[in-house]
Order: structure tokens, then C-alpha cells, then sequence
């Protein structure tokens, strides 16, 4: 059994923004395999489905992006699955828009989900996927960075974001089908 889980942020408010590539990927994610992320459980949207004979749980938290961590700790101390069967996909300042950077493990950074989610578990050692949404100094708009992460996206990269979101769906498949290094060498950078 695997455990997915987007970051994002609810309500219509946030909900085509760059911090929200998590909760994008997830929706993604279940169009593919066929799940609903609609019941309301462990502070979350959650839907099941099956990934290469697999049960998978996706969740989306929706306490804010800042308390993610209450959420997911609730969901696997429930389910009891093994570190490397959580998955976490979220948005990173840090990487170009449309970048995908898979690791079997590491830090949270600067991401104050990720962090929420660390603290709460008290390991580090899931696969997360990265999505590159650029910051505002690549995109031209110095010094603002909450209102780029939860403003409106420039028309120019709703494309560019959007094939980031799919390429991120499918790379939470290939963790599943195939391992974490494969889909690294597969999905990792911009394809």
C-alpha cells in the first residue's frame, strides 16, 4: 500500500495557483487511474485506487499548507505504511518552472509544508516529488514571493505548469512501477 499525498492549499481562492502543484498533481494522478479524491477523512480529501496491484491512498490536506504535517501524521499512524510508501508532491521556489526533482529522502528546506510534515513524523526518509515553479526573480516580480505563489499564474506558463503537473502524476507511477531511482533518471529536470 502506498500513501500520495498533494500539497496545496483549499478553497477556489488558491486553487490554480503555484502553490497548489501538489493538490493538481493528485487530481491528475487520480484522472489517470480512475479514483475520486472526494470523501473527507483525516482532515483531508482522500480517494483510493490501484497503482500496478497496488492499493494507493491520495490525499489532499486541507488544514493549509502550513499544518500539512497534522494531516499526514493522522493518515499514517491509521495505516501504518513504511516510510518509502509515502509519497509527498508539492511546489518548489527553488527549482525552474516545469522542473521535476524526485528524492528518495532528504530535508524539508524552506518549504513550510514539507516542514509541518517532518516535524509532525519525526523522519525525513519518503520519496517526494518537486515541482518546479520558478520564483519571483526568475519570473521578473522581485521581492514578492507570497503573492507569486498564490497569485494568478502568467498565461505564458499555464503550459508549461500544466505538462509539470502531469509529468508529476506519472512520476509517482513510475515510483511505484518501477522504484524511486528509475523514475529520478526518467522524470528528473525538465523533459
Amino acid at each position: 500500500m502506498y500513501v500520495i499525498v498533494g500539497l496545496g492549499n483549499p478553497g477556489l481562492k488558491y486553487a490554480k495557483t503555484r502553490h497548489n502543484m501538489g493538490f493538481m498533481a493528485v487530481d491528475r494522478l487520480a484522472e489517470i487511474i480512475g479514483a475520486k479524491v472526494n470523501k473527507l477523512k483525516f482532515k483531508s480529501k482522500v480517494g483510493d485506487g490501484n497503482i500496478a496491484g497496488h492499493k494507493v491512498v491520495l490525499v489532499k490536506p486541507q488544514t493549509y499548507m502550513n499544518l500539512s504535517g497534522h494531516a499526514v501524521r493522522e493518515i499514517m499512524d491509521f495505516y501504518k505504511v513504511d516510510h518509502d510508501h509515502l509519497i509527498v508532491i508539492y511546489d518548489d521556489l527553488d527549482i525552474d518552472t516545469g522542473s521535476i526533482r524526485i528524492r528518495a529522502k532528504g530535508s524539508a528546506g524552506t518549504h513550510n509544508g514539507m516542514k509541518s510534515i517532518v516535524g509532525q513524523l519525526g523522519y525525513d526518509d519518503f520519496p517526494r516529488i518537486r515541482v518546479g515553479i520558478g520564483n519571483e526573480r526568475q519570473n521578473n516580480r522581485q521581492g514578492d514571493t507570497i503573492g507569486f505563489v498564490i497569485g494568478k499564474v502568467a498565461k505564458e506558463d499555464k503550459k508549461v505548469l500544466q505538462d509539470s503537473i502531469d509529468r508529476a502524476a506519472k512520476s509517482a507511477i513510475s515510483i511505484i512501477e518501477e522504484g524511486v531511482d528509475r523514475a529520478m533518471n526518467r522524470y528528473n529536470g525538465n523533459n
